[in-house]
């Protein structure tokens, strides 16, 4: 049940593979906490309404995992706000968890199974600023429009690093914000390979600047020979 204070709309997705019904935030002047949790969780009251709207990058990501290979891998939505591209994951039978550091994350995103006659899904609250055990390792980690805060690059790619796999690959869309450069090089730095691609449509046709990344390591220990090195030498 959505707190009282809060007003909100409902809307159709299209282009994910079937239509989707999401239950959102009416706007960004929706800010209601009598209860002291925006203090609490380090939130504003101007970015307290951010994880409650759906935007654009968030199309994208949603539409790329529609056909994304998901089976057999562990998979976590970092920062998913109102979680649509969780949904389309979970609507395919993938093992998506759900991950936000906002307390009413959650709340939205049980109506939205709901609206979809969905089974519950995973999720947990992500806190990017200390370890969050209960989440484990992910073999895929994706994620939207993360990057719009200076210290985000830093905190993002150390809570990435810390509930990576032996071998992950981690999927960011990004609206060309500035920070990706200092992100590229934090990932970098933690031996993340990256390639990138530009994104310039939405699902429905509407303009979109931005870019898709995609990060991959591996840290599984070397093959041992099948003879032993001296013999190799002869």
């Amino acid at each position: 049940m959505l707190p009282l204070g809060y007003e909100v709309k409902f809307e159709t997705i299209h282009g994910n593979g079937g239509d989707l019904q999401l239950r959102s935030l009416l706007d960004r002047q929706q800010f209601h906490d009598p209860l002291g949790e925006a203090e609490r969780a380090g939130i504003s009251s101007a970015t307290w309404p951010i994880f409650g709207l759906l935007w654009p990058s968030g199309r994208v990501l949603a539409h790329a995992m529609v056909s994304f290979e998901v089976e057999g891998k562990r998979i976590l939505e970092v920062g998913c706000g109102l979680a649509l591209a969780s949904l389309v994951i979970h609507r395919r039978g993938g093992d998506i968890t759900a991950s936000d550091g906002h307390p009413l994350g959650g709340v939205f995103l049980l109506e939205n199974l709901r609206l979809n006659a969905l089974p519950t899904m995973k999720y947990e609250t992500g806190n990017w600023a200390r370890s969050n055990p209960a989440l484990g390792l992910f073999d895929l980690i994706i994620g939207s429009d993360l990057l719009y805060d200076r210290d985000q690059p830093r905190a993002l790619s150390s809570f990435i690093d810390l509930h990576s796999a032996a071998t992950v690959e981690v999927l960011i869309v990004d609206p060309d914000r500035g920070n990706q450069s200092r992100f590229n090089r934090n990932m970098a730095a933690l031996g993340y390979s990256h390639s990138e691609s530009r994104v310039r449509n939405l699902p429905d046709g509407t303009a979109y600047k931005g870019r898709r990344h995609s990060y991959q390591r591996s840290t599984l220990p070397a093959p041992k020979p099948d003879r032993p090195p001296e013999a190799l030498d002869r």
